[in-house]
Order: C-alpha cells, then structure tokens, then sequence
C-alpha cells in the first residue's frame, strides 16, 4: 500500500511547483505583471542558486513564480509543506487544528495558524458565486445555534447580561453545494434574500422565519416528530451541522466570532466535494489548489 503523502509532490521542492503550476496554469504560464501569456516571451531561470519555479517576462523584464497573486505569495513556507497542509485540510472530515498541524510539519504554531487560515479563506466561495438553487431545483435551509447545550438550541430565556450565541444559516442544493454564514448582523430573512434564487423550491423546518419567504415552500413539523414527508426534509443539513458540530467540540474547541465564516467555509468546502460525489482526497486537494489562482491574500487578512 503506497501513502498518498508519497507523492513527489509532497517531498520534492520542484515537483511541487510543477504541481501548482500544472493547475493554476493549465495553458503555461502567465506573467503575474503584465498578463503576457505568450510563452515564447517567458522563459524559465536555471542558474545553480535560483529558487524553484522561478520564471523572468520579456514583456515587462520582471521576474516571477507562480505564488504570484496566491495564497502562497510573501510566505517563506516551503511549497510542499503548504500543500501538504492543504491534503490534511481536505482528507480531515472533521478538520485539523493549529497544533497538530504544527505536530506533523513542524514549524511554529503562529506559521501553522497563518497556513490554516490562508488555505480557509481560499476556500470561501467568490464574491461572485451568485444564489443557489434556480427553477426546477430544490433547496433545503436550515439555521442552529451554537449554544453550550448538549443539543446546541437557542435558549428559551438568556440570564441577564448574556450574549446570544452564535447563529449559523446554511442552504444546500439537492445534489450540489452547500454555503453556511455566521449570521451576525443579518437574519435569516434577509440572509435567504441574498444567497437564494427566488424560483427555487425551499424545504425547511417549521420554523415561521421561513413563511411568506418563497412562492414554493414546503416544511416538515419537528415539533411533532415529523421528520421527512416523502422528499420534504432537512436532513442533508442536520447531518452537515453534525459534522460541523463534531469538529468544533472535538477539534478546535472553540471558534470566535471573528473566524467563524472562515471555519464555515472549510466545512463548506469538504461538503461540497464530498466522496458521495464521487471526489476522493487527493482530487479535492487538486480542486483547492486549482481554486487558490487570484485569491491573493496579505498577512493581516489571513489572522
């Protein structure tokens, strides 16, 4: 049996450029600079001290790599620790903390902690990602609350002086994604407005937060033990918020407010290239580092 963690890729500096490169810039390489794409205008340095990867443009003179405009840009993080970070990330159902990560690259705890929140917010969907669902697709929606009670609900009354806790919102499309967010200074309302197409069919729980909300809206009564009514049902969610749920108290153990959508979108992303889909671990890590093109972020976005 041959380890995945094998791969040339994860133990050779410069098979692990090629990596990167062969998903980033499936059509050769592309001058971060410029935009210069003809590759009889590029050229690759091969001197005995130049780093791996390290490529000059004729266009504009100016010397690049491909962590140029990446999540790997301004770090001093050797290529194929950051993608082994990146497997660990994706092969983790439950997620991998900041000091096991640090355990098993080695490292500081303050890299390890950079690493792991560069590669979530990478993995958030684009600005761009438009609602889910549309006409002739079926939505499930659903919300929890991250209390410190055994069944995580909202408390009936909040002793003085206590702050509501955490209120998550997740949609998932029958078949495809799922995008969970932190619903800090939005509502439920207001949340199904921006991230769900108005001609979706929505399936939720009896809650009356979802009423007069779409035109197709179906529920199943949780209060009276009815949990699936033919297709009618939130189960994919109740499973996905298990997980995720498994993964704060067993794994991180605690996720502040300021981090949370970043956890979120972790979770999101193994959802959303789960093996039921037929995508194993070391396609999901091709995925996200084939995600990772444009994602430029700086030291203080990523902490």
């Amino acid at each position: 049996m041959n380890s995945n963690l094998n791969a040339p890729h994860f133990k050779d500096e410069s098979a692990a450029y090629e990596y990167v490169e062969a998903h980033l810039w499936p059509a050769g390489p592309v001058c971060p600079h410029c935009g210069n794409c003809d590759q009889a205008r590029i050229r690759r340095l091969m001197g005995k001290a130049t780093r791996p990867g390290l490529r000059k443009c004729n266009e504009c003179r100016k010397q690049f790599t491909v962590k140029v405009g990446t999540i790997f840009e301004d770090s001093h993080v050797p290529m194929t620790h950051w993608l082994q970070a990146i497997y660990l990330m994706c092969a983790s159902k439950k997620g991998i903390s900041t000091r096991q990560l640090q355990r098993m690259l080695g490292g500081s705890m303050k890299t390890a902690w950079f690493m792991g929140h560069r590669i979530r917010l990478a993995m958030a969907p684009s600005v761009n990602a438009g609602p889910l669902g549309g006409p002739g697709k079926t939505v499930e929606a659903d919300e929890t609350y991250l209390a410190n009670s055994p069944k995580t609900r909202k408390p009936a009354r909040l002793p003085l002086g206590a702050k509501p806790a955490p209120q998550v919102f997740s949609l998932v499309e029958r078949g495809g994604n799922v995008r969970s967010m932190y619903l800090d200074d939005k509502n439920v309302r207001g949340a199904l407005v921006e991230h769900l197409h108005e001609a979706s069919r929505l399936l939720t729980d009896g809650s009356k937060v979802y009423v007069g909300q779409m035109l197709r809206h179906e529920s199943v009564d949780h209060s009276k033990f009815e949990w699936a009514r033919g297709d009618v049902h939130t189960n994919t969610l109740e499973g996905f918020f298990s997980i995720f749920k498994r993964g704060l108290i067993g794994v991180y153990q605690h996720m502040g407010k300021k981090h949370l959508n970043r956890y979120l979108s972790e979770f999101d992303f193994r959802m959303n290239t789960r093996a039921k889909l037929g995508i194993n671990d070391a396609q999901r890590t091709a995925i996200a580092v084939g995600g990772f093109a444009g994602k430029r972020l700086t030291y203080k976005t990523a902490h």
